[in-house]
């Protein structure tokens, strides 16, 4: 377990250093952020002395060099926009979009998996045709158009959630949270139930098709010859049989919806890091936009080491297999 533990930590570090080197080198090419800064009528004594001062007349390798020395103390760089260190204004916003994930995650895996294992338990019936034709319909909507689609139902011709904003926030565990009282859970019911539907989607047809093939095998057959209640299968020897690429997907997607709630806090103005990464590419502000995408690719690769430790806890043939390769 070790082994495989320091190797998939070796993987992850050096997976963190080649986003580090794309990601400062594909937003150095995103515009001139002195443009933007700088008053059209600025001399040009004031525009060299703001270049100085932001670092921009050095050479790009010089300021990556800047970057990785000072991101190893813990400093991913100044906004130019709002003069505060990026990682916390970012850090900021990270309870918001973290809050929106994991309710979405919930609300995915709550309702995919058991809709999945019904589909999958009864693949002929009405019930399990209209579950998947409902999950291809999920994977089919554009998240923008299906987003407004749910503010125009529920909040303009119903009334019954509000359209945006977060609402009333508590503090919970040091952090401002919505969940907790009624206002902001109104408001956070809209924006996760829009990005949980493709994710749900995806988790309905995985469980799905693994409660299939879980159902071929013999030491099901076996145990519902013994006798045992079609429940006791099910959850003994079905359902713990299908979470390993379950548990699999459900990291993977938990990344994935950390880094591109971008669309749904943009159409619900949820002031998450996804909005302020769209704001911040708007004002050319490169320090805030080379910090979120390192934060995020932290919090990706994190989750996916995690999910690695999980699966070999599950399936022990994985380590094993990983340490005789």
């Amino acid at each position: 377990m070790i082994v495989y533990l320091v190797r998939r930590v070796g993987q992850s570090l050096l997976a963190v250093m080649a986003m580090a080197v794309l990601v400062f080198i594909g937003v150095f090419f995103i515009g001139n952020p002195v443009d933007v800064l700088v008053s059209p009528e600025a001399s040009q004594a004031q525009i060299a002395a703001t270049v100085e001062r932001l670092g921009l007349d050095r050479p790009l390798y010089e300021q990556f060099g800047i970057f990785v020395w000072n991101a190893l103390q813990g400093d991913l760089g100044t906004s130019f926009v709002y003069g505060r260190p990026a990682l916390e204004i970012i850090l900021d916003r990270l309870p918001a979009t973290m809050e929106l994930a994991l309710v979405a995650l919930a609300l995915s895996v709550g309702i995919g998996i058991p809709l999945g294992v019904w589909a999958g338990l009864r693949p002929d019936s009405i019930a399990g045709r209209t579950i998947m034709g409902g999950s291809i319909l999920g994977f089919s909507l554009p998240n923008f158009w299906q987003g407004m689609l749910l503010i125009l139902v529920f909040a303009v011709l119903l009334g019954w959630l509000p359209a945006g904003g977060r609402g009333e926030t508590t503090e919970f565990l040091g952090m401002q949270v919505s969940f907790l009282t009624w206002d902001g859970l109104s408001h956070l019911i809209l924006p996760a139930i829009n990005l949980a539907l493709f994710k749900m989607s995806l988790i309905i047809r995985l469980a799905r098709a693994n409660t299939r093939e879980v159902c071929m095998q013999d030491y099901v057959k076996f145990a519902r010859a013994k006798g045992l209640s079609p429940r006791r299968v099910v959850l003994v020897h079905v359902l713990k049989n299908i979470m390993i690429p379950v548990v699999t997907i459900i990291g993977l997607e938990l990344g994935s919806m950390v880094a591109f709630a971008i669309v749904t806090e943009t159409v619900f103005a949820w002031p998450g890091m996804g909005k302020l990464l769209i704001d911040s590419i708007n004002l050319l502000d490169r320090p805030v936009i080379v910090a979120y995408l390192m934060l995020t690719v932290l919090i990706i690769v994190a989750i996916n080491l995690a999910v690695d430790v999980i699966y070999s806890l599950l399936d022990p043939r994985i380590r094993l297999s990983e340490m005789k390769g």
